[in-house]
Formats: structure tokens, C-alpha cells, sequence
């Protein structure tokens, strides 16, 4: 398995942005589509953006497209979430996953998981 880690959350204002990123360690990054998704308190965790082994494609929720940019460095283990004009809705814990299937948009298709980093976006 590959081991992530998430950074890059915090408090921002509405229209504001912030760029998460997801450290891999472990087994070759290259071999893992990546994903991230989110939780809101009291909320079931969904599917926000995927990206596949090599970067060539990307996959978003209709909520963040257009807004949200998922991105990869093979060269440095780690994936990216770029997030601009935030809303208040954006509001959740974070996580990056890992998985051998794109564009995976359940949580069971993803077999690694990060601790999550949380992003508060105030009104």
C-alpha cells in the first residue's frame, strides 16, 4: 500500500483559495490513480476530483468544476488540489486517496487514505 499525507488546509473567506497537497510514501506513486474527497460534518464522504497513473486525464464533481483543478508530480510523490472561488459549501475535511481504477468516484474504489486536512471557508 502507499502511505498519504495531507497538508495545505485551512481557514479562508469566501472567494478566496487554497491549494491542498497529498505526500505519497510507500509502493511506486506512478501505479495509483488519485483522488480526493471530502466530509462535512454530519455528511457522507464524496467524491470531489480523480486523476489518472500518468496526469493525461482528470475527473470532477459538477459542484467544483471549473473551480477546483486536480494535478500530479510523479516526480515528487505528490498530488494537488488546486481550489479557487471557495464557498462556504466547500466547507468539509479533506482526504487524498489512492487507487489502481479511474476515474474512481466511490469511496470503495480508493485503497489508501490520508488522515484528511480540514478547509473552513467563512461567509
Amino acid at each position: 500500500q502507499v502511505q498519504l499525507v495531507e497538508s495545505g488546509g485551512g481557514l479562508v473567506q469566501a472567494g478566496g483559495s487554497l491549494r491542498l497537497s497529498c505526500a505519497a510514501s510507500g509502493r511506486t506513486f506512478s501505479s495509483y490513480a488519485m483522488g480526493w474527497f471530502r466530509q462535512a460534518p454530519g455528511k457522507e464522504r464524496e467524491f470531489v476530483a480523480a486523476i489518472s497513473w500518468s496526469g493525461s486525464r482528470t475527473y470532477y464533481t459538477v459542484s467544483v468544476k471549473g473551480r477546483f483543478t486536480i494535478s500530479r508530480d510523479n516526480a515528487k510523490n505528490t498530488s494537488y488540489m488546486q481550489m479557487n472561488s471557495l464557498k462556504p459549501e466547500d466547507t468539509a475535511v479533506y482526504y487524498c486517496a489512492a487507487s489502481t481504477r479511474f476515474p474512481g468516484t466511490v469511496v470503495t474504489a480508493y485503497g489508501s487514505w490520508g488522515q484528511g486536512t480540514q478547509v473552513t471557508v467563512s461567509s
